[in-house]
């Protein structure tokens, strides 16, 4: 069947055409916002202390050269994004979005997470992913894992990698970094995620899911979703995935993968995550952020910068990575001010 790209859209990805799912069509909005989100646009130097961060009021263009913001993480204090085309990691203080430093990595960093007291950057192009601690953003350690790094999740022990061009999945031991295993995909693994013990992988070219067993990775099944499955996410028991060309989120039960649910969002759905009661996706293709309840309701519509890709919520407000701004929207209304510290 004649395959589709993001060319144009994104620079990085290619993914397949595929068989329609079932979409059961989104709710009314309960809730909209009147206001579009705080948009902070992010500056051009990748090291050093407060450098690289401005904030834009909304009112005139902003100065700035691309850095491809793509994924965003909580460390509890401090929310990160990734700037893939300046090799930089910066946090931001979710506070107020004042600058907490930017932090140089590797060669296009392009997804983030949290693991105790330390995040950890896959660098798409160095074929390495870094940990970093969170409360200075020291280096403690840089690790070669597969092709193109680009999924993260960590299980509690280990964080686990999902190399989208070696079609593969590392676990490395979190307090080392030592390498415990690789494991056979799909095509082009993208979004990644933990859940009772195992471990999902979207595979972006298969229009499938995989579930590993966490012990061992020994493969446990394989469940179809929608058309360019990118962004995974759990609630504790269910797992989610974004459908980027389907326009839609597929809900599977935890204990067997059998589909819950498909649901429509927006167009070109990206990063997705759970913040204990409801699920954030980002659409990428119409710049919002929307807040689903674990039954499928569309709950909140925020508006964005242009091409949200990452997506999290810090206990109160949500915050987004805008791909095609190069900025980083937030629902919090303390945060935009110009003063850099």
């Amino acid at each position: 069947m004649r395959k589709r790209s993001f060319k144009g859209r994104v620079l990085f990805m290619v993914a397949a055409l595929v068989g329609p799912a079932l979409i059961v069509p989104g709710p009314t909005l309960t809730q909209q916002l009147a206001q579009p989100t705080n948009e902070i646009a992010l500056g051009s130097s990748p090291g050093g202390g407060g450098e690289g961060v401005a904030a834009d009021s909304g009112g005139g263009t902003p100065t700035y050269e691309a850095g491809g913001p793509e994924s965003l993480a909580y460390d509890g204090t401090h929310v990160w994004v990734t700037r893939q085309f300046r090799d930089a990691v910066i946090r931001l203080r979710a506070s107020n979005g004042l600058s907490g430093g930017s932090f140089a990595v590797g060669k296009r960093p392009v997804a983030l997470i949290v693991a105790g007291s330390n995040i950890w950057v896959a660098n798409l192009e160095s074929d390495n992913v870094m940990k970093l601690r969170a409360s200075d953003g020291v280096t403690l350690g840089t690790y070669a894992v597969g092709d193109g790094p680009g999924g993260l999740a960590y299980d509690g022990t280990n964080i686990w990698v999902a190399n989208r061009n070696s079609n593969n999945v590392m676990k490395l031991r979190a307090s080392d970094g030592v390498r415990l295993g690789t494991y056979a995909a799909g095509r082009r693994p993208l979004g990644i995620a933990s859940l009772g013990g195992n471990i999902w992988v979207a595979n972006n070219l298969d229009d499938s899911l995989i579930k590993l067993r966490g012990s061992d990775g020994f493969r446990l099944g394989t469940y179809p979703v929608g058309d360019g499955p990118f962004g995974v996410a759990s609630d504790g028991a269910n797992v989610w995935v974004t459908n980027f060309f389907g326009r839609s989120v597929s809900k599977l039960r935890g204990t067997d993968g059998v589909i819950l649910g498909t649901f429509a969002v927006g167009h070109d759905p990206a990063g997705i995550s759970f913040d204990g009661s409801t699920l954030w996706i980002a659409n990428s293709g119409e710049n919002t952020v929307i807040r689903v309840q674990t039954g499928g309701a569309i709950v909140a519509t925020y508006s964005t910068g242009k091409g949200p890709f990452g997506v999290v919520f810090d206990g109160i407000n949500v915050w987004s990575a805008n791909f095609g701004s190069d900025s980083v929207s937030t629902s919090n209304t303390q945060a935009g001010n110009p003063v850099v510290q």
